[in-house]
């Protein structure tokens, strides 16, 4: 009989090579399924076989882990068997996790520890060991548990110290990274994990170094998450120039090996003729060798090595090798995230880096790129359209929700973007995207909903409508866990409140500010920091304190130049400290800082920002006796309020512009319990990229000139219709 299984076996490899899949499975399963018993080690290493290709060709993970269950209970009978032992611990804590069975995952991953640690198997069992702390530690993570995560890491990452495996070292190690990142109770340790994964790269070999792309990936977009929260702007820099270079270079690598592909494709199919004779077959021949040379220089393998009989890790599991950036090697075989995702990241943090400098031309052509690569993901996974969230295969769920969560990600950007460059129709439209897809998606983008109430109060105030403005922005900080969310969202409700102008809403204002400047410097980096000045300063002026309001808007104003560099807050530092400088009569201070602030925001496209500076400039000509300055920039003026007339006309004609600012929380079908358990599975919550923010607060709308500046407070500023 053993004959017959290693026939059907040879059988089963052809059509999987045929990329007849359904042929091969049934080959496999001819055995497990035949009247005469063979030898359970036959039956074991079929099924094996079987559940490795439903999980990597097909949705089919209930039969595969059916098939595995069955192998794990012959392997009990059998006291050796010690590598397909893990292997089925191994396949099976992927089906429990594709399915959403946490416990038993975790559960067969104990018995996969407990197995090596008795096991002594060398090299091999430290491998294996490797393996299970790994898929372990994620586990744990889907769960909340970040200190047993790290825990599980650490011994990980201890094994692999024993078998003097640096590049191994450094996936524990980054991994680590990762953990403390995503929990951040310790801006400390955070930094310490930081300065071991540095220390362990710089120590692998450079040669080496070369082929760990995926480590590389993975370890400088987490350098980059830290240095983004912590507000390193000019180290981020150095990252992300990096990291675009990398990605630039491995696409051009793949287009080598895509374009030596199908030269080979064309080759064979010569040399399949018949009817060649000798001279042009050896000719023939001889290039084959030589393609595949350069062929196998480019993927660092050899063309006729056999695939790992693992698939690829935690669902991501129908995507070929050139789609994966491995973080370690077999049987571990982990990725962080596919390829198009990880490119669509680097597209993201050139975005989220450039958006705050003013550097619009190139946000749009990234933010374009990824928006790109992702549907065309979302469609591999089935997401049309239509498609909601209880209708997706539970294998698809994991995948899906990092491709949404980058794709909100992406749709925020280009919502701030386009209300910073006064283009509200388009933010409109991105914000609606937004909404549409929380409405299908709820509990996979879960986490999105209070920057969706965020993005609706920015574009409430960006048109004037300060009271609905105000509400989503208190709606949104009720909505995170988030102590900087709810902390920016007070601000920016404070803001609004301000400009409503009148004194209920600005006690309410004092209300909200003032607990957040009393725990102002608890908070990780200065963004929490220069923007609560601003605001604060902003009420101060209100408030008619000018002296004090100048001494918080010129220390938020050093700040945000010296570690944001975010333009848009700059140019409104400068708007109001130049409206401060003409209230002082401080007519020198007041031209130099105004002429700044207008450079800037005509820079940024910031139509709002660029009126509010003009009428600034007017009451200045005026104050000076200009009168051929003040006639000239007036009908600049004019011009500039004209086309913020049309532009918020046609946004408020809209048929969104309603849905968007009314007092209303976004309405979305409740699932059941089942279909909450199900969605839960996989989404945003083991997906935490922790991506900091930098937006800007939105700029006023002017007033008409007056020749007495101390009227021009604030809130009438930014109150009164042009």
């Amino acid at each position: 009989m053993e004959a017959v299984a290693e026939g059907l076996w040879a059988l089963a490899e052809h059509h999987e090579q045929r990329r007849e899949i359904g042929k091969a499975v049934k080959c496999l399963e001819a055995i497990c399924q035949s009247p005469v018993s063979f030898l359970p080690i036959v039956e074991i290493k079929t099924r094996l076989r079987v559940a490795a290709l439903l999980l990597k060709h097909s949705h089919n993970v209930n039969h595969a882990k059916a098939h595995l269950e069955r192998s794990q209970l012959l392997l009990k009978s059998i006291p050796s068997c010690f590598e397909l032992k893990c292997r089925a611990y191994s396949l099976l804590s992927q089906c429990y996790h594709l399915v959403g069975a946490i416990p038993s995952q975790k559960q067969i991953l104990n018995k996969g520890v407990e197995l090596t640690a008795l096991s002594g198997d060398g090299f091999a069992g430290g491998l294996w060991s490797c393996n299970f702390n790994s898929q372990l530690a994620n586990a744990l993570i889907i769960e909340g548990d970040y200190n047993g995560s790290i825990l599980s890491l650490q011994q990980g990452f201890s094994c692999a110290v024993e078998m003097c495996y640096p590049e191994l070292q450094m996936f524990f190690a980054t991994s680590i990274l990762h953990v403390r990142v995503m929990q951040w109770d310790s801006t400390s340790l955070v930094e310490e994990s930081v300065n071991r994964c540095n220390f362990i790269w710089e120590s692998i070999e450079p040669d080496k170094r070369q082929h760990c792309l995926g480590l590389l990936f993975y370890h400088e977009l987490l350098q980059l998450f830290y240095l983004l929260r912590i507000c390193d702007y000019k180290t981020a820099a150095q990252r992300i120039d990096k990291l675009d270079a990398a990605m630039k270079s491995d696409m051009e690598r793949m287009q080598q090996i895509r374009e030596l592909t199908n030269e080979l494709d064309v080759l064979n199919r010569s040399l399949s003729r018949s009817d060649l004779n000798y001279k042009d077959r050896t000719a023939l021949a001889e290039k084959q060798t030589k393609l595949e040379e350069r062929l196998s220089n480019y993927t660092g393998t050899n063309l006729t090595g056999k695939a790992s009989l693992e698939p690829a890790y935690f669902g991501n599991v129908k995507r070929a090798w050139p789609d994966k950036l491995e973080l370690a090697p077999p049987p571990i075989d982990g990725e962080w995230l596919p390829k198009s995702a990880v490119y669509a990241l680097v597209d993201l943090m050139v975005v989220v880096f450039s958006r705050p400098k003013g550097l619009f031309k190139e946000c749009q052509k990234r933010i374009q790129s990824g928006l790109q690569t992702i549907q065309e993901e979302l469609l591999q996974l089935g997401i049309t359209d239509r498609v909601k969230e209880v209708e997706l295969q539970h294998s698809a769920i994991w995948m899906a929700g990092v491709y949404l969560m980058l794709l909100m990600q992406f749709l925020e950007n280009k919502v701030a973007i386009d209300l910073t460059r006064t283009e509200f129709v388009e933010a409109q439209e991105a914000l609606v995207q937004m909404r549409n897809w929380f409405v299908r998606f709820p509990t996979i983008l879960q986490a999105c909903e209070s920057t969706i109430e965020m993005l609706r109060g920015q574009y409430a105030h960006s048109v004037g409508c300060y009271s609905e403005a105000a509400f989503h922005f208190l709606e949104a900080s009720k909505l995170t866990q988030s102590k900087s969310t709810q902390a920016m969202s007070q601000i920016y409700a404070a803001v609004s409140f301000i400009c409503i102008g009148d004194a209920e809403s600005s006690a309410k204002a004092v209300d909200l500010i003032g607990p957040v400047l009393g725990v102002i410097d608890s908070f990780v980096g200065v963004r929490e920091k220069t923007c609560a000045l601003y605001t604060y300063g902003f009420l101060l002026m209100r408030q008619q304190n000018l002296q004090e309001a100048r001494v918080r808007l010129a220390s938020g104003l050093q700040t945000t130049h010296t570690y944001l560099g975010n333009l848009q807050l700059v140019s409104q530092y400068l708007t109001v400290l130049g409206n401060l400088a003409l209230a002082l009569h401080d007519t020198g201070q007041a031209r130099e800082i105004l002429r700044s602030a207008l450079t800037l925001s005509k820079k940024l496209y910031d139509i709002p920002t660029q009126n509010w500076v003009l009428s600034n400039l007017t009451a200045l000509y005026q104050q000076s006796g200009e009168k051929g300055s003040e006639m000239e920039n007036l009908e600049y003026q004019r011009r500039k309020i004209e086309d913020l007339q049309q532009r918020l006309a046609t946004a408020r004609s809209s048929v969104h512009h309603n849905e968007l600012i009314e007092k209303v929380k976004l309405q979305v079908q409740q699932l059941n319990e089942h279909d909450m358990k199900r969605a839960i599975a996989g989404p945003s919550k083991s997906i935490d990229l922790d991506i900091p923010e930098s937006v800007g607060l939105l700029t006023p709308q002017p007033m008409p000139s007056s020749a007495r500046l101390m009227d021009q407070d604030i809130g009438r500023l930014r109150k009164r219709k042009v």
